[in-house]
């Protein structure tokens, strides 16, 4: 239980990836918070769930990360930020010409500026503790383009970036910041696109998956949220001590292209 005693929050972490690495982190003995702009019972129901599972504090925070100031409160109403994922993200597709202006706001605010609004919150907590942890998760799009995602593709090269920016602050201090980039991971998100696209291009589900979903990842296997999490566990140990201001790429060889 290597992290255990440290507290985790995870923007974005309700479903996917972000539930993914708060699972993983938790099963690595860290107090986890969880986190999205939802707030049911569902919500802390999961995150009682993990607390019992892992035998951890679990909590859920309500916070929307299109809006500053609340990115900044999930930090201080959690009161401790020992190890800070910045998950929380959305996609929309369009060419540039045609993409809508709200659309693009929201994708800058939610993938990228909550990045620096709860980085910049946690790293006083992180200095007054001696030691901390950024996870940024970026994407394979903070490294290269597709068309159609000008706004995602813009924002993950920013996270990237910040990323940088945020290591050489910190980097005569025990504090790290990292970005995982991932390729297609199997969420439910991905799988539920699944069925339409076989319907789209008139293929099975197993072609589509191969021929359109993972076209640009060469080793044709979707990662898991297991394996981001596991990543994100692993830029948390001693190991990684070192390891900062970099990127870590979990896409199957995409950017290998």
């Amino acid at each position: 239980m290597e992290l255990k005693g440290k507290t985790a929050i995870i923007t974005g972490s309700n479903s996917g990836i972000g539930l993914g690495v708060a699972r993983e982190l938790a099963r690595a003995g860290a107090d986890v918070v969880l986190n999205s702009f939802t707030d049911n019972d569902e919500d802390h129901r999961l995150a009682q769930e993990i607390g019992a599972e892992f035998n951890v504090t679990a909590r859920y925070i309500q916070a929307d990360m299109s809006n500053p100031e609340a990115c900044r409160a999930l930090i201080e109403q959690a009161g401790a930020c020992d190890i800070l994922v910045n998950n929380a993200g959305i996609q929309h597709v369009s060419p540039i010409e045609d993409f809508p202006t709200e659309k693009w706001d929201a994708i800058i605010a939610i993938n990228m500026s909550s990045t620096f609004h709860c980085t910049a919150a946690a790293l006083p907590m992180m200095r007054k503790a001696g030691w901390g942890r950024v996870v940024n998760i970026a994407s394979a799009h903070g490294l290269t383009a597709s068309p159609f995602k000008s706004a995602y593709v813009a924002a993950k090269h920013g996270v990237v970036g910040l990323t940088k920016v945020t290591a050489l602050e910190t980097a005569q201090e025990l504090i790290t910041a990292n970005a995982i980039c991932p390729g297609y991971v199997k969420t439910p998100l991905v799988e539920a696109q699944v069925p339409d696209t076989a319907k789209k291009y008139d293929m099975t589900e197993e072609e589509a998956v191969q021929k359109v979903i993972l076209e640009r990842q060469p080793s044709k296997e979707f990662a898991t949220v297991e394996q981001i999490g596991g990543t994100a566990v692993f830029l948390c140990s001693a190991a990684a001590d070192q390891i900062t201001g970099t990127t870590i790429s979990v896409d199957g060889g995409w950017t290998a292209l």
